[in-house]
């Protein structure tokens, strides 16, 4: 948030002038650029002695080969809290998004998915989601299926139409009866189960009931377990990653280096808890790379978090495009999340 700043109607003006058309641009914007391109009805000097005070107020820089000025940090967070004129979706363009959202089935993998990459189609962007579904998810099927000698495919399927599998190499062949028993004793005791309820001391218990087939069937019962953990870990879904590092003007380093730090691009994407929220790179310790910029926006599930989208470019990014794109799908995520949540309860 910037802090109230005491600037009358043509500074504004002139500083709005100067970020509208560095992003257009990125080059440094001087006065007759300025007045060319806005509604300004007075001198160059009187322009120059604008963009100077501006200057002395940390909203503008003078790069040194050039007598333009670009903005600071500080002077695109008062463009965007105070001074942008957002872009208006159409409704053309909100039916067009809703339909792409929905494609290939309504479920909330599918949702959310579908979410990242129609957003990064869009903003010709990286797009990253952070997602807590799985706090939501019960199990609805888990199938076991041969793959080959001793190999045997596991599959669970959960209520928000997330799938995970896994091979499991036993110690030899399983007779179809056991297969058969096997199928019908997990689906029985852990069909309706939510994800996070499989604890280790859940899973004693199964085993033990297991009965005579406890040698046999317990590590398939524990690659269930295993499936679980997997679904719980937060989840982090990056698209795009090319076209960040084809921007230009960042170090591709440290764009590797971070898109890697899967648990630090978590934490930035978990500390969006309402509404949008702008960050730019080195401004602070978090998000590392230089000379860029990543605006998030969190989703729910009915009233409880559901997750976070986050968009990341170069510093000069089109806020008055991206902004209502952000927070369009952040409100379509949200509204589809929590319909197919009510649709579970019924």
């Amino acid at each position: 948030m910037v802090k109230k700043l005491s600037l009358d109607d043509r500074k504004l003006l002139v500083l709005s002038t100067i970020v509208n058309e560095y992003i257009r641009t990125g080059e440094p914007v001087g006065s007759k650029t300025i007045i060319a391109n806005s509604k300004i009805n007075v001198s160059s000097a009187t322009v120059r002695n604008d963009m100077a005070a501006l200057e002395k107020l940390g909203l503008l820089e003078q790069p040194h080969t050039s007598a333009g000025r670009i903005p600071t940090y500080l002077g695109y967070r008062l463009y965007i809290e105070r001074l942008m004129h957002p872009h208006v979706l159409s409704a053309k363009e909100k039916r067009e998004i809703d339909e792409q959202l929905t494609q290939n089935g309504i479920t909330a993998e599918n949702v959310v998915d579908n979410a990242v990459q129609v957003l990064s189609d869009l903003t010709q962007l990286t797009v990253v989601n952070s997602n807590n579904m799985p706090h939501f998810s019960v199990i609805t099927r888990v199938e076991v299926i041969p793959a080959g000698r001793r190999l045997y495919a596991l599959l669970i399927i959960t209520s928000t139409g997330a799938i995970k599998n896994k091979i499991c190499r036993l110690e030899f062949d399983l007779t179809n009866e056991q297969l058969g028993f096997f199928a019908e004793f997990v689906n029985k005791n852990l069909t309706g189960t939510n994800i996070e309820e499989l604890t280790p001391a859940m899973l004693q218990n199964l085993a033990i009931a297991l009965g005579s087939y406890m040698i046999s069937l317990s590590p398939l019962l524990y690659a269930v377990y295993e499936l679980s953990e997997e679904f719980t870990k937060n989840s982090i879904n990056i698209r795009g990653e090319q076209r960040l590092l084809e921007a230009g003007n960042m170090n591709s380093t440290e764009i590797i280096r971070f898109l890697n730090e899967k648990q630090e691009l978590a934490r930035l994407l978990s500390n969006a808890f309402s509404g949008i929220k702008v960050i730019f790179g080195k401004e602070n310790d978090t998000f590392s790379i230089t000379n860029s910029s990543m605006v998030v926006s969190p989703y729910k599930i009915g009233e409880a978090p559901g997750g976070s989208l986050g968009i990341i470019g170069p510093l000069r990014l089109d806020y008055a495009k991206v902004i209502p794109y952000m927070q369009y799908f952040s409100e379509s995520v949200t509204k589809l999340l929590s319909d197919i949540l009510h649709e579970e309860e019924k």
